[in-house]
């Protein structure tokens, strides 16, 4: 997912037990809500795109749709993020950035989407306007405005250096760094 060698190595080395006991301590009831994920995260002074995005984040997690994610969607959705094929995380990522579930991305989900990951991570390179653009530029074959799964596939696929910028983008690391390690203490003066 990224370049971030041991840390990431360090996540994949953990064994089901300590991830176990980590969910439970974090989510005794064996079912983690939305709000706990974002207390977890520490999102409260987010913007309302960064807290949107997490709520999508939850949705493409809780894969029966019961509003919790248990166990088994937690430890399936770390296992996609860190070793998932390509086409595995293309496919979330498209579910993701389907706000509205009509199996089409338009390009106010994707910038909406974007600008929430610009936020949370707080880096503001390239504005999501620009990149929303060269996506539907290189990929958007017929020119609809809108991407199905098949095309947002194919083109990132085709194009590396939109497949890089995803990739980039859509890492969550220092998520799972933070569900894993917990927030960094905050020096104190």
């Amino acid at each position: 997912m990224g370049a971030h060698g041991s840390n990431l190595d360090d996540i994949l080395e953990e064994d089901m037990h300590h991830w176990y006991t980590k969910f439970m301590r974090e989510s005794p009831s064996g079912l983690m809500t939305l709000f706990e994920l974002k207390m977890m995260l520490e999102m409260n002074g987010m913007t309302k795109e960064a807290s949107s995005y997490v709520d999508q984040v939850f949705l493409t997690f809780d894969m029966d749709g019961d509003g919790y994610i248990d166990f088994v969607e937690y430890i399936a959705a770390i296992s996609l993020l860190l070793k998932g094929e390509v086409n595995q995380k293309l496919k979330w990522y498209f579910k993701l950035f389907d706000q509205d579930g009509n199996g089409k991305i338009d390009k106010e989900e994707l910038e909406t989407i974007f600008k929430a990951i610009q936020d949370i991570t707080r880096t503001y390179n390239i504005p999501p306007e620009e990149i929303v653009t060269l996506i539907f530029e290189r990929i958007d074959v017929n020119g609809e405005g809108e991407l199905t799964l098949e095309e947002f596939i194919s083109g990132a696929r085709e194009h590396p250096d939109i497949m890089d910028m995803l990739t980039k983008m859509m890492d969550l690391t220092h998520v799972l760094e933070i569900i894993i390690k917990g927030q960094p203490k905050k020096a104190v003066n």
